[in-house]
């Protein structure tokens, strides 16, 4: 990530242990390795097969939990969230995993990623039936649909393939009940979710890292429109839609968010920016002295990009990783200043010198402009800008905090007003079919929405848009 301030930010990680004695301890470290997903909020429910505990928190995991409260929650069982707000406010009430309890008594726990596109029509058809809203995340309106359809339901899967045609959007979801615990993927598979085994306990997780840091071996990924369900005997298999969907990933996943060491789509993340950063200096070289990356996102893109044209490759800006998070203040000075500490300069390195910048998006384009004048006050002689995607041109709507149209850059300014105003000597982008050539992976397994404006599901006027 390179700056908060200058890049969007998706909403959550999941992850849930069925099966194994230190469930709590293991849902809190697969929730750190997921700490690139939300800073938020985290929380952590778990079941001893008679009821649950919990502790939620906002901030950093490591803030959230202490010795103390891990060893509180008792269990075989757990599903744990690290939260970062694309509907619904920031506030401790909107912290998941949320808990519904049901007429029975019977509890369940919800961790989501995603984004309902449909939130406004199911909650207003909630309300005229008489439900009471707790939170304003769509994540309780799941729950409360869910709720509905077990009045029905012969049983909790049954109840599941009732309640998820309701759903419209992005939604990669781990639920726990007292004897089982759920993997749900949308049918796009907008959003990712695996599945990892260690022992005789069963992992579903939002990022493959997580499986690794928890020493559990990965399975397979959770195929979209799939309900998986793991239980005493295992882990079982259901279809929650007869028909089969297209199958629209969200490419930022590679571009962005995933942390490199994952896999995603059956492709090493790491490996695929490596890829992108080549095709980018194939389509848009510059001759240069060296090539720095704005880390942590274009690291593996600007690598590439140094290795296809054999120029040096520099770390010249160090970033601090114990800075902290960085809130926006009014105040233009502050906001330089957060952005300062955590991402410095080492001015020798470029003084005298061309250099190309690789970063991974430019999305409002604030921290670019400061990113190329430090550059510029530090002595470098050129300032090359070279992105590792194409234009963002539309808002996501299905769980990334991309801003409404009229505040990207690419919709306000063509590429020379950019360049103009970035302060650059150029500015290129990858292509869409270079972006999706290096996955290695066809254009229509992926959604593009937020280059291209092609939404896959209808998309209400009233959606909130981050």
């Amino acid at each position: 990530m390179s700056n908060t301030l200058n890049h969007p930010k998706e909403c959550c990680g999941v992850f849930g242990v069925f099966g194994h004695p230190n469930a709590a301890e293991l849902t809190y470290y697969g929730l750190r390795a997921l700490q690139n997903r939300g800073q938020e909020s985290a929380g952590i429910v778990t079941s001893n097969g008679k009821g649950f505990k919990h502790h939620h928190g906002m901030g950093l995991v490591k803030d959230v939990f202490t010795g103390r409260k891990i060893k509180h929650l008792k269990g075989k069982k757990s599903v744990g969230h690290t939260r970062y707000s694309t509907t619904g406010s920031s506030s401790i009430k909107n912290a998941q995993p949320l808990i519904g309890q049901f007429g029975s008594g019977e509890e369940i726990a919800i961790a989501h990623n995603g984004n309902l596109t449909n939130a406004p029509t199911l909650r207003g058809e909630l309300a005229e039936s008489g439900a009471f809203f707790q939170t304003d995340a769509d994540t309780e309106l799941i729950l409360l649909r869910l709720g509905k359809a077990r009045l029905t339901a012969s049983n909790d899967v049954d109840a599941l393939t009732k309640t998820l045609p309701c759903l419209e959007g992005a939604y990669s979801l781990a639920l726990l009940t007292k004897n089982a615990l759920f993997g749900i993927r949308d049918p796009f598979g907008f959003r990712p979710l695996v599945i990892g085994k260690k022992d005789d306990g069963w992992f579903l997780s939002s990022e493959t890292a997580a499986l690794d840091h928890v020493e559990a071996e990965f399975v397979r990924e959770v195929q979209p429109g799939e309900i998986v369900m793991i239980g005493g005997d295992g882990l079982r298999s259901f279809r929650a839609f007869p028909e089969p969907h297209r199958h629209a990933s969200c490419i930022f996943e590679f571009v962005y968010f995933s942390r490199p060491d994952s896999d995603f789509m059956g492709e090493n993340v790491y490996e695929v920016r490596k890829r992108m950063g080549r095709q980018l200096a194939k389509e848009w070289p510059a001759d240069v002295d060296m090539v720095i990356p704005v880390p942590d996102g274009g690291n593996g893109a600007a690598i590439g990009y140094a290795q296809e044209l054999g120029l040096p490759f520099e770390m010249a800006f160090v970033r601090n990783h114990f800075s902290g998070r960085s809130f926006i203040e009014p105040d233009p000075t502050v906001r330089e200043l957060n952005a300062r500490v955590k991402l410095n300069l080492n001015k020798k390195v470029v003084a005298g010198k061309r250099v190309v910048v690789v970063d991974d998006s430019i999305v409002r384009g604030t921290q670019s402009k400061a990113r190329v004048g430090t550059l510029k006050r530090a002595g470098a002689k050129e300032v090359h800008v070279r992105v590792s995607c194409p234009p963002h041109l539309h808002p996501c709507r299905y769980g990334v905090d991309f801003p409404d149209r009229s505040k990207l850059m690419a919709v306000r300014h063509d590429k020379s007003e950019i360049c103009r105003l970035l302060g650059a000597d150029s500015v290129e982008y990858l292509s869409l079919e270079g972006m999706v050539g290096a996955t290695g992976i066809p254009m229509n397994n992926f959604c593009l929405a937020c280059y291209t404006g092609l939404y896959l599901t209808a998309i209400p006027q009233s959606i909130p848009t981050a």
